[in-house]
């Protein structure tokens, strides 16, 4: 293929990405106004993550949700859960119109995921630091069955203070699970600051490669880069786990969140939630 025409068709697919990562922020506004209330600032931190994992990366079939092959996706920081959804409808596991049920009685979508009641969720996440422990009892299977699938694990920088994560970590690297990826949105805040000050975790990416993984650290908002550093992910499953550090913004695409610790959970009204709306379609400045 000529570069030109490479260049062209990777543009268009830049193009994709931002607009599905913009839908991803602007139906967790949506979604939030049905609920009350929503974890705005910890999915816009991580939009593009989502965008680039579910419309390039992950093998999926959503015809099937039980595919045996399929790669998995575990969303360990699971209150991001409200901008996955919009996702998965997207690539058709249900019906869109089902998530004008999010949160309300009966509704199978929750505040956090629930595997045994939405297709093409893989785990019931909610509490943090599980998620990495149950993608190591994915990935030990997928090895045992034969099967060549990957384990994808989406975690938050403020929930490797939990001691589990390491654990899942260390045993990680002692089987040598090449299978499986782990993700950090390394955001900056948890809810109860910034991560630096409450626990710090840096250097994230020397301390996993001191339990032997191969780490890589990436832009979490740049599109090109983040197709990049998924592209360079090694396929040996027998080889060292696979981490990347994505530094990213909380409350990325609206002023009034980013990095501020008032928007882990909230709620927008009115002429606020028009004007966010309004700055999100809009677009991020420089993509």
């Amino acid at each position: 293929m000529p570069p030109t025409e490479q260049a062209s068709q990777r543009r268009q697919h830049i193009d994709r990405l931002t607009d599905r990562a913009r839908f991803i922020r602007t139906e967790t506004v949506r979604l939030t106004r049905i609920a009350g209330a929503g974890h705005y600032s910890a999915v816009f931190s991580c939009a593009e993550l989502l965008a680039v994992l579910y419309y390039t990366q992950l093998r999926l079939d959503p015809t099937r949700p039980r595919w045996p092959e399929r790669d998995r996706f575990v969303l360990s920081k699971g209150h991001a859960a409200i901008g996955l959804y919009p996702v998965l409808a997207d690539l058709g596991y249900f019906p869109a119109g089902e998530l004008d049920s999010y949160t309300r009685l009966g509704s199978p979508f929750g505040d956090h995921p629930d595997m045994k009641k939405i297709p093409g969720v893989d785990f019931s996440s909610g509490s943090l630091g599980h998620g990495l422990s149950i993608s190591v009892g994915m990935a030990l299977a997928g090895r045992l069955s034969g099967a060549d699938y990957r384990t994808y694990c989406l975690l938050g920088d403020g929930e490797l203070a939990e001691g589990q994560v390491w654990e899942a970590a260390m045993s990680a690297g002692h089987f040598r699970l090449g299978n499986l990826v782990a993700v950090v949105d390394a955001n900056q805040l948890c809810i109860d600051g910034f991560v630096r000050d409450v626990m710090n975790a840096e250097p994230i990416e020397q301390r996993f490669a001191a339990f032997g993984w191969q780490t890589r650290r990436v832009d979490g908002h740049d599109l090109n880069a983040l197709l990049d550093v998924f592209a360079g992910l090694h396929a040996d499953p027998d080889g060292p786990p696979q981490l990347i550090v994505a530094d990213t913004i909380k409350g990325r695409g609206v002023a009034r969140m980013e990095l501020s610790t008032e928007w882990h959970v909230g709620n927008l009204v009115g002429a606020d939630y028009d004007d966010v709306m309004a700055e999100l379609v809009s677009g991020l400045e420089g993509t």
